[in-house]
């Protein structure tokens, strides 16, 4: 467990936070450069730095898991340079960072609060009794618990893991051989470090309508939202990410009924300090709550937001972890997109070009994501299996939702077909 010091910061004067985690390259290093412009960062990581170190003070190198390993680590910190708070944008770190933030006296929620968050069967029991409107949803630990559990529902139902996020082992069932094999699935979907449960499956009344998520941020209890990202999905029966639309203007961020729920299920878990991302379905009822999480939107939606609005939530959600008052006010009237590509059938990837040459007028960036050998497995054999991704932003909705459609030949995918003895 070393300390290593690393000569990078905004300023000497600049306050520090500890970041828990960095996560994957390719994913992640877009809101750890953006964060260290405004803040000097300290890594505790369970695995070696590399690409971290030039946005980094220092970095330590240790069990995340371990609180005792985190205190003795992060007071060692504390008597060297002014940590400010526990930054973390990990889904299985949320809950080890805001109990190392509470053990030393740094700003955040509550351990249990961001643990009713992660665990979506506590989330449903909170908001349950909080009258917060909600579908209704039965923990099972067995196939035949699951199919009792669809047909006292009523069909159809949704079946997902009760620890996960991001869409993984979640499966929509019509009857019961289908909740019996989404069982199966949901059960057997795994991400590293997640917690596993006695009942560790839900089944849930399925929500019809277009999926949405607020990414906000939270000061003494008030959430403040600052995008509103517009889902796409894929797969059916699976709910597989494949895109992602914000526009800066979004109605929705004025909706009366829609930021009263925000408010309330914030309220009902506890949730004082932080930044979250919650996704809804907006169905004819009204909104209904899918999910919340105790930290930053994944698949690049803090990125799109940024390029809609013109500020940034990942550097806002900094702030709020240090005890500061972020900047939430947009600055831009844009909007932008990502389209994640996925093969048609299970592959193993030959080659991946990116074609600049075919770029639309509003297209950011796209980029392959898979390399020579990568096997892409769709679900339910595997999960977020993608080979690239685009990014559009600009004024015209209408030219930025075609330069992310003109993904698959902006990002050209050369693939042999996996076998069953793949």
């Amino acid at each position: 467990m070393a300390a290593t010091p690393h000569p990078h910061s905004p300023t000497t004067e600049a306050p520090v936070l500890l970041l828990m985690g960095s996560g994957d390259r390719r994913y992640r290093e877009y809101i750890v450069a953006a964060v260290s412009h405004h803040f000097r960062l300290w890594l505790l990581d369970a695995y070696e730095p590399s690409w971290q170190l030039p946005y980094v003070e220092g970095t330590s190198l240790l069990d995340t898991k371990d609180l005792d390993a985190l205190l003795l680590e992060a007071k060692k910190v504390m008597q060297q340079l002014p940590v400010a708070g526990v930054f973390t944008y990990d889904e299985s770190l949320v809950h080890a960072a805001a109990r190392l933030a509470e053990a030393l006296g740094l700003p955040g929620s509550t351990p249990d609060a961001v643990l009713s968050c992660r665990d979506k069967a506590a989330t449903r029991a909170r908001l349950t009794a909080a009258d917060v409107p909600q579908p209704a949803c039965t923990p099972v630990s067995t196939a035949a618990e699951a199919r009792r559990a669809a047909e006292a529902t009523g069909y159809p139902v949704v079946v997902k893991a009760r620890g996960l996020a991001g869409s993984l082992g979640v499966v929509r069932a019509d009857h019961g051989d289908a909740v019996e094999a989404a069982f199966e699935a949901a059960s057997s979907a795994t991400w590293p470090g997640v917690p596993r449960y006695e009942a560790d499956v839900l089944v849930e009344k399925y929500l019809t309508g277009p999926e949405i998520s607020i990414d906000a941020v939270v000061i003494d209890g008030v959430c403040t939202p600052m995008i509103v990202a517009r889902k796409q999905t894929g797969m059916d029966p699976y709910f597989e990410e494949t895109g992602h639309t914000v526009d800066a203007a979004d109605p929705l961020l004025q909706d009366a009924e829609l930021l009263d729920q925000l408010h309330r299920i914030h309220k009902a878990l506890g949730f004082e300090r932080g930044a979250t991302h919650t996704e809804f379905r907006l169905t004819p009822e009204g909104p209904r709550l899918v999910e919340i999480n105790a930290r930053l939107g994944g698949d690049f939606i803090p990125l799109i937001g940024k390029l809609a609005t013109g500020t940034d939530p990942a550097v806002a959600a900094a702030h709020v972890a240090a005890g500061l008052a972020p900047d939430t006010a947009p600055k831009a009237r844009r909007n932008a997109a990502i389209k994640f590509l996925y093969p048609e059938r299970d592959c193993e990837a030959v080659e991946v070009v990116v074609r600049t040459d075919l770029f639309g007028p509003t297209v950011h960036s796209a980029v392959a994501t898979a390399g020579p050998g990568t096997r892409l497995a769709l679900p339910p054999r595997a999960y977020m299996n993608r080979y690239g991704y685009v990014i559009a932003v600009g004024e015209d909705p209408d030219q930025v939702t075609a330069d992310v459609e003109a993904g698959p030949a902006l990002v050209e995918l050369r693939s042999r077909p996996l076998t069953t003895d793949d």
